[in-house]
């Protein structure tokens, strides 16, 4: 089994299947535990070093013997929060650490999925991006007719006064944007590919809209 990050040999974890919802290092993603077998995924988690990954449900591919079939890379997430409400729910908030390639999906446990993993191609993600290379000023004036069609409301001086690599990650997870798009954000190889992959799906994201407003005029 590859070395995970921190050099711990983290091989085998837990999995939560969820399409549209991305993860990426350092990046943080709440989320909202009620089905049973997620439960008791956590409730292991919790107990073996907080840790289990987020992949997303492959569509192009047929179902396999666990359900849905998974893409090909996901990302392993420590739970950084946790508290219970009083009907059950679990309310995690689950960082990032280092993306993997799925090298086999293991029996499940107790409902959940579970996989091997193989995290020797993402041994940079351990070290953060500088984001030279981030553009703010046209980022920007593509992220407002965006958040503008998608009716998102957006405080802009936070925007303003995240670093670059918090800000690109931010965005990628929070723009509504479609599985396979999601999958390409996480697939990308560093920082640097993750804003222009970003860039470029807002760009065709406008020119969409530029040509609905001509249909409509």
């Amino acid at each position: 089994m590859s070395g995970a990050p921190d050099g711990n040999v983290v091989g085998e974890f837990p999995v939560f299947p969820l399409t549209g919802a991305l993860l990426l290092p350092r990046g943080r993603l709440p989320l909202n535990i009620f089905e049973p077998r997620y439960l008791a995924m956590v409730e292991d988690a919790l107990s073996m070093g907080r840790l289990f990954g987020m992949i997303q449900p492959d569509a192009t591919h047929p179902p396999v013997a666990n359900g849905p079939a998974l893409y090909r890379v996901g990302c392993l997430g420590r739970i950084s929060s946790f508290s219970e409400t009083e009907d059950g729910r679990y309310l995690i908030t689950l960082t990032g650490v280092s993306r993997f390639a799925l090298a086999e999906e293991l029996p499940m446990r107790r409902g959940y999925r579970r996989v091997r993993a193989d995290f020797s191609a993402y041994a940079g993600d351990g070290t953060p991006w500088p984001g030279r290379e981030l553009d703010r000023d046209r980022l920007t004036a593509l992220l407002k007719p965006y958040f503008a069609r998608h009716q998102l409301e957006v405080n802009w001086a936070a925007i303003a006064a995240m670093e670059a690599e918090a800000l690109v990650v931010t965005l990628c997870m929070i723009c509504p944007f479609s599985p396979a798009e999601k999958q390409a954000l996480l697939e990308a190889q560093d920082g640097g590919a993750r804003l222009a992959t970003l860039t470029a799906l807002l760009e065709m994201a406008l020119a969409e809209t530029r040509g609905e407003a001509r249909l409509s005029g």
